[in-house]
């Protein structure tokens, strides 16, 4: 009796202390703090790159201190955890010497050397770094561009920070060598979004603004976390709130930040929190398919489809509706992992809501069977005419601030720029407006790519940004499939962990311009193309060896194609902003952009209002799929472990806890019914075992469901098969392992904590210098700078 009162008491206490002290969350103005801290020194033109740049955090993309959804100020700790990254200086030069000293930091300590500062040049054997200057730089690119077969070179581009203008340079440099293996970072996140969303309504694009999450009776959250990934949507969701909108988190993890969440600028919300769940399902890993399908029956009992919008607008209806017949309750409870009334509750808020948005993220499209999750949302969508109007519509969230750009500008194994398909008639297009052949076929995607690599058939590979080592399942082939071709050239602002991978013959990096420093445009989630302007330094700190990212492809271009000088002729991002609105029918009106604030959506503020023209006879199309087999049934033992972020933007980590969950890095997640039933108490050594790999880790009790697991991303990647979706390519970051007490594991982790301590101390033995001060602060960047 004593401690359910208690219980109660600290529950009450919870809920009525300020700034929610009691509580495990974010301490906003604690970071914040930190953030000004680290970045001493440089506030003139820390507070310039706030106050006019476009935000390169996640993809919501604030112009400024603001945006396009509602007025007041807009600012995330994502964003100022970047700014270090714009402001410092170059790497010194001695700590570019000694590559084996390199290969001992981690990769927040390669960050905080400071920017790449020249064009640098390694061979195997050599004992470090070599800086070189731009002409020789150019002429190693040609001479190795010139002795690749173009279908052994592959190009990847990532996005964090990247201008539209840099995406069509690059892919234009790639198509004009003639090499069709040209892939970004969207095809880790959202390959299946693209894929799914266009061959069922056209676009592969969010269908709806950010502005129709404000006032929508309904918003459904599948496999997000958007407090830690978006943080800026968390206000959005304050004012839903206000204006009466449910939301309902479809999920295997209870998300604490999306129960209740504190706004740090908006006062009640800092003080006392903003309540946001109304109702949570935890549905199976691998469970949404069948979870859908079970609305859908629902709802097609209760006579809850939208016929009319149905009968003028879609195709595919009765087949489905025959599927849904044909499914037995029994099969869909067990594949989904939910029971039927709590499915057929959400079905019940679903069939009676005038609007909905249907949100979601990487816990629907990173697994093999990502795409049919799209396919099943979609279904779900048109069931109830949810689309094309106010705050209606389907919201596959971004992560990277430009990365719906990427394949929108040819940066796509499957794509030309504008995201039309690589057909005879759109190649001869291109060709004819650059009076130069390009491949006719669809190239590699990036995981195959990377793949084919290692098992040698690569001999050239460009790379902007990324970093393959964190970012790819099974990251041993990684490594392999960096370590096996010829060249290898890095276009990027820092050092990263898979530039210090040695190439056959030599690493090239070219160092780049931030976005701020050459300004451009970049795509927000919302399809919103901004202008952000070039950010004069007013503290004259600049890498005078830099160039803008489109530039560095154009530069190559010159030098491979000199007799076609035509080819490459821009002088300025504007110029490529004019040959990208001439080809690319979807971004007209980029070629426009040139002031501060400026911005062109493409589509409008809804696709969908006027039909579904890319559709055959202009309808959007019902899909069959088949429910997943795959994470459905368990033997005793086994577990599905899923890989959540932490306090990391990406690949991306700030420190070693996540403040939400209150979880190390190192730390394993499992429902305290699991734990109980292995033996295995909280806090004890824990050895997980996969048909990849396997890892040790610290076993902690979390808000999961049972059998499900949650480690953090990238520690976990050593468990991930390199398992990919056949329609769309994108890898899955899941995995069945079992789970072993580890009685020597404790013993083993002090060993090599004092391996990693002696290497550490080895490392500084004769420590490299700062860049600047503060180099040595705690930001915990633990990848590149943009993926």
């Amino acid at each position: 009796m004593l401690k359910r009162l208690s219980l109660r008491v600290w529950r009450f206490l919870q809920y009525v202390v300020p700034f929610g002290l009691l509580v495990t969350k974010q301490h906003h103005y604690r970071e914040m703090l930190r953030i000004a801290w680290q970045n001493r020194g440089r506030f003139r033109y820390a507070l310039r790159i706030l106050r006019h740049g476009v935000c390169d955090g996640c993809s919501l993309g604030p112009r400024g201190l603001r945006d396009d959804v509602i007025a007041g100020t807009h600012l995330c700790l994502t964003r100022l955890g970047l700014l270090q990254l714009n402001t410092m200086g170059p790497i010194p030069d001695r700590a570019l010497e000694n590559i084996s000293r390199l290969r001992q930091l981690s990769n927040e300590q390669l960050h905080q050397l400071g920017r790449v500062p020249a064009p640098l040049l390694r061979r195997p054997g050599d004992a470090g770094f070599q800086k070189i200057g731009w002409p020789e730089a150019l002429k190693l690119c040609r001479d190795a561009f010139s002795k690749t077969d173009p279908e052994r070179a592959a190009f990847f581009v990532s996005s964090r920070g990247l201008t539209n203008e840099a995406y069509y340079a690059l892919q234009k440099l790639g198509r004009i060598f003639g090499t069709p293996h040209i892939d970004s970072c969207a095809r880790l996140c959202h390959a299946a979004s693209s894929t799914g969303l266009k061959a069922t309504i056209g676009w592969g694009a969010p269908t709806c603004s950010l502005s129709d999450l404000i006032g929508t009776n309904l918003l459904l959250l599948f496999g997000t976390d958007l407090a830690n990934n978006q943080p800026v949507t968390m206000k959005y969701l304050h004012f839903a709130k206000q204006q009466g909108t449910r939301i309902v988190v479809i999920n295997p993890f209870r998300e604490p930040a999306l129960e209740r969440y504190w706004v740090p600028s908006v006062a009640s919300s800092a003080l006392w929190g903003t309540k946001l769940c109304d109702d949570f399902v935890a549905v199976k890993p691998g469970g949404d398919v069948a979870f859908m399908y079970g609305v859908l029956k629902a709802l097609d009992e209760k006579n809850g489809f939208d016929k009319k919008f149905i009968a003028e607008r879609c195709s595919g209806a009765e087949v489905l509706r025959g599927r849904l017949q044909a499914l037995s309750w029994p099969e869909i409870v067990d594949s989904a992992g939910v029971t039927k009334p709590e499915i057929e509750h959400l079905a019940s808020l679903y069939g009676k809501a005038k609007s909905a948005v249907l949100l979601y993220s990487m816990g629907l499209t990173q697994y093999t069977f990502g795409v049919d999750n799209v396919r099943m949302i979609v279904n779900l969508c048109l069931a109830r005419g949810m689309i094309g109007r106010e705050k209606c519509g389907i919201l596959p969230i971004r992560g990277h601030s430009g990365v719906q750009g990427t394949a929108e500008c040819g940066v796509d194994a499957d794509k030309l720029p504008g995201a039309i398909d690589i057909t005879e008639e759109n190649c001869n297009k291109f060709e004819e407006a650059w009076r130069h052949p390009i491949p006719h076929t669809r190239g590699l995607r990036a995981a195959h790519a990377l793949d084919r690599s290692a098992e040698g058939a690569m001999d050239l590979l460009y790379l902007i940004g990324g970093n393959f080592l964190q970012t790819m399942p099974d990251p041993e082939n990684a490594r392999l499939g960096l370590s096996r071709p010829r060249v290898r050239i890095h276009q990027d602002i820092v050092l990263n962990t898979s530039t210090l991978v040695d190439a056959q013959e030599m690493v090239l990096v070219l160092p780049a311009q931030t976005r701020y420093e050459s300004g451009g445009t970049s795509t927000s989630t919302e399809r919103r193309i901004r202008y952000s302007p070039a950010i004069d330094d007013p503290d004259g700190v600049r890498i005078g060896e830099a160039r803008a990212e489109w530039q560095i492809p154009t530069l190559i271009g010159r030098a491979l194609k000199p007799e076609r000088a035509d080819l490459f002729a821009y002088e300025s991002a504007a110029e490529v902003r004019q040959e990208m609105g001439a080809l690319m029918p979807l971004y007209a009106g980029i070629e426009k952009l040139d002031h501060e604030g400026q911005f062109v959506q493409w589509g409008g503020a809804r696709l969908g209002q006027n039909g579904f023209p890319h559709m055959p006879q202009g309808r959007a199309q019902f899909s069959v799929v088949e429910i997943p087999s795959r994470y459905r049934d368990l033997p005793d033992g086994k577990f599905v472990l899923t890989t959540r972020r932490g306090k990391q933007f990406n690949s991306m980590t700030y420190g070693k806890r996540d403040p939400i969950t209150r979880g190390r890095r190192e730390e394993v997640l499992f429902a305290k019914a699991d734990l109980d039933t292995l033996g295995i108490s909280e806090g004890a050594q824990v050895l997980l075992k996969s048909e990849a790999g396997e890892m040790r880790a610290i076993a902690r009790i979390g808000p999961c469901r049972n059998k499900n697991l949650q480690a953090f991303w990238p520690e976990a990647n050593c468990l991930l098969s390199r398992a990919y979706d056949p329609a769309s390519g994108e890898p899955d970051y899941n995995a069945i392992v079992t789970v072993h007490a580890h009685a020597h594991a404790h013993a083993h982790a002090h060993a090599h904590a004092h391996a990693h301590a002696h290497a550490h101390a080895h490392a500084h033995a004769d420590p490299l210098p700062p860049a600047g001060e503060g180099a040595e602060s705690s930001t915990g960047l633990n990848d590149t700078r943009r993926d």
